[in-house]
């Protein structure tokens, strides 16, 4: 279980470091642009990520914790409101936000977390279908189910990009685990989401 987990973990840990990387600069709740809030008022889900972003490079920087826990809550809110209308930079920031916590503000909830990964890997997220395979893989947030983390894992490394390796190498190594039925059930739901949910052609 310790090797599986040092190749499993950084693909869960992903979005975490990003958003760790974006918070270095933080930037004082005052200084929100009007018109900006105004466009995630009216219902812009980019603003709205937006503004989620901002409060929480806020929380990040924030030394009084009555202000810290005002910046999570905003982050929060915001973040919903565009996963709420399916934006899938909104639901991989809130299900981060779920993942990582909010200092005591936002506790830890993998539940909620997975929830929001399998809304945007329902929609075709190559990060976060990795990310869920991880899940469940370990077993966190959702049940332990090596066939669904390899499922995950396949449609993952059927897209090009910088993780395609990565999720390759995980889709083979909880690919061990499984039976020779179970990874023929797994190809069928793999064939049949791929028919039912077209990628833009070449990106797979």
């Amino acid at each position: 279980m310790a090797n599986r987990s040092k190749l499993l973990i950084p693909a869960a840990m992903f979005l975490g470091m990003m958003l760790a990387a974006s918070a270095q600069t933080a930037t004082p709740t005052t200084a929100i642009d009007p018109a900006l809030r105004a466009k995630a008022n009216a219902g812009d889900a980019a603003a709205q990520v937006a503004l989620g972003e901002h409060y929480a490079r806020a929380a990040a920087a924030d030394l009084d914790k009555a202000q810290m826990a005002g910046d999570y809550q905003q982050e929060l809110a915001w973040y919903r409101k565009a996963a709420d209308q399916n934006d899938i930079p909104g639901e991989m920031h809130l299900a981060a936000l779920y993942r990582d916590g909010g200092g005591k503000t936002i506790p830890r909830d993998m539940e909620q977390a997975a929830t929001w990964y399998r809304r945007a890997a329902d929609q075709g997220d190559p990060t976060a279908q990795g990310t869920l395979g991880v899940l469940y893989s370990m077993g966190q947030g959702v049940p332990h189910s090596d066939a669904d983390a390899y499922f995950w894992f396949d449609l993952a490394a059927s897209v090009k990009g910088p993780n395609q390796e990565k999720f390759a190498a995980n889709r083979q190594m909880v690919g061990e685990h499984i039976t020779s039925d179970e990874l023929s059930d797994v190809q069928d739901r793999v064939a049949a989401w791929k028919e039912a949910h077209p990628r833009p052609e070449g990106t797979q």
